[in-house]
């Protein structure tokens, strides 16, 4: 029961809050407020949170996005933030080792979250002795209340200084029930309700630990198992095998039939992707130049995405042969060596997309594609090396898939360190003499490039005599009077927030727009 009762307290003190600070608000100081309230609840009821080192990297990272939710106050920052919290919180509640399934428990808390709110309300609301004697004790006083009221009534009409004291009094009342039922409007009241689903998503754990089960089952190491071979002859693979090689595929012959198959195709392809990173040597390491008329766009993009999907399936084809018994025959030395050399190869052919997208950028400046491509590729590259240590050290998929998401999460949080909008269009328009500029493009960016447009007016009146016009506000309008659309649109959203939605990047931007009106696109 007292756990119960701190757990709804702490539910309705967070919607509560949650109400307050992000209403008609964004994120900004609010976020630390409401994050600092939620991660000490947590700590509170769940002791495990920061007793184990995966939990207190979490909160050390789940700290960083919270700090850049202030300072960069960028989108990525945002969604770094919220799957830090879900994951802090899912490996507080529950035993976790892998991301996958800790998301799989964040889920099943909001998918039960109402439920689990109402559980908890009934059990908080059972009757006791206290709350029968609080009801008693309420009945006693209902009736000299109402004679009270009666009588109060009855003394107003008799003495008209005593009619004008309650009337007042009556006046003041009014007053604030009418500000009290403003702020319990229906919309804030779904606010409110929203609140509660949050919060309640946050602090409820569930019975049912499904995901932490299965993932607390789940091994590291592989280990060779007998039943591996029964399952494997009732495979498709195994009835493809017996067509192909007839009765070869039968007892261990099929063993070193799939040895033999997995050396060949490793042979073969690593002589063919041989033969493909020369040509990238030759044309995109060496002898790469760059041509006005050439199209960039298809060279990196469609070369390189297509790239990306072979070595995606050359780990498929490696994870595939190293399923099972495979990992475990003692004449698979040449199978490992081609595997080997087929993850080096690939990694290789990794860089040599990178350099396009280097040339691309070099040529034609940043863009969020070109940026997501080194993300990619960062995790494409770190996929490689973790097959290569499945394989080498025997591990299962689980391993593999563990670690990968563990890196895709450190990358994140790296990532919410900078502002992509702000480095784009600082680096586009240093080198606007250089590389051709996407006006429209520049323009779709965050507030937080509206100083540094400000301060390079030229390339927007140079683009204004441009026939292109953009939509705003229910017309149409050239480059110039687009921005200034925008900046009056920002300025006048910030007066509108409190100190709430305070944040360092539109701090800075306000005072700049502010403090730079003399350029002449603004005349």
């Amino acid at each position: 029961m007292k756990k119960t009762s701190s757990r709804l307290f702490v539910i309705f003190a967070g919607a509560f809050i949650f109400n307050i600070i992000f209403w008609k608000e964004k994120l900004g100081l609010n976020t630390i407020l409401f994050d600092g309230f939620i991660c000490v609840s947590v700590c509170l009821l769940f002791p495990y949170s920061l007793k184990n080192n995966t939990g207190k990297w979490l909160f050390a990272g789940h700290i960083i996005t919270a700090a850049m939710v202030v300072i960069q106050n960028t989108l990525l920052s945002k969604i770094s933030f919220t799957v830090t919290l879900l994951l802090f919180v899912s490996f507080s509640q529950y035993l976790h080792r892998s991301v996958w399934y800790a998301a799989g428990s964040s889920i099943q808390n909001y998918f039960l979250a109402i439920p689990n709110f109402f559980h908890e309300l009934k059990a908080g609301n059972s009757r006791s002795h206290s709350s029968f004697r609080r009801s008693k004790s309420f009945r006693i006083l209902l009736i000299p209340i109402l004679i009270l009221i009666v009588f109060t009534i009855i003394y107003s009409f008799a003495n008209s200084v005593f009619y004008n004291i309650i009337g007042d009094m009556a006046n003041a009342i009014s007053n604030w029930l009418s500000h009290f039922f403003d702020w319990f409007s229906v919309p804030r009241l779904g606010f409110f309700l929203l609140g509660i689903v949050i919060v309640s998503g946050l602090i409820l754990s569930n019975k049912n630990t499904y995901f932490s089960d299965i993932d607390m089952k789940m091994k590291n190491d592989f280990y060779r198992k007998k039943s591996y071979f029964k399952k494997w002859k009732e495979s498709a693979w195994a009835d493809l095998l017996t067509v192909i090689t007839g009765k070869s595929s039968s007892g261990m012959l099929a063993l070193k039939s799939e040895l033999t198959m997995g050396s060949v195709s490793l042979l073969l392809l690593n002589a063919l992707l041989l033969l493909i990173n020369i040509i990238d040597v030759k044309y995109v390491w060496l002898g790469f130049t760059f041509h006005k008329d050439a199209n960039m766009a298809a060279y990196v993009h469609e070369g390189a995405w297509l790239l990306i999907f072979s070595i995606v399936l050359a780990m498929l084809l490696l994870l595939f042969f190293f399923r099972g018994n495979l990992n475990f025959y003692k004449k698979n030395k040449w199978l490992r060596y081609g595997a080997y050399c087929w993850i080096l190869q690939n990694s290789f052919l990794v860089l040599s997309v990178f350099n396009r997208d280097y040339y691309y950028i070099v040529h034609f400046g940043l863009a969020y594609k070109r940026i997501g491509l080194l993300f990619f590729l960062a995790m494409v590259l770190a996929g490689l090396i973790t097959v290569f240590i499945k394989i080498y050290y025997t591990k299962t998929i689980y391993f593999l898939l563990r670690i990968n998401a563990w890196v895709g999460i450190i990358l994140l949080v790296l990532a919410s360190l900078i502002n992509w909008d702000e480095t784009i269009a600082t680096y586009n328009l240093a080198r606007k003499s250089t590389i051709p500029l996407d006006v429209p493009f520049l323009l779709s960016l965050s507030d937080k490039t509206l100083p540094l447009l400000q301060k390079n007016g030229d390339v927007l009146e140079k683009y204004s005599s441009v026939d292109e016009q953009f939509y705003y506000d229910g017309s149409f309008h050239n480059a110039i009077d687009f921005f200034k659309y925008r900046k009056e649109n920002f300025l006048l959203q910030q007066n509108r927030y409190t100190w709430l939605s305070w944040n360092l990047t539109d701090d800075f931007v306000k005072k700049e727009l502010a403090g730079n009106t003399h350029l002449s696109l603004l005349k």
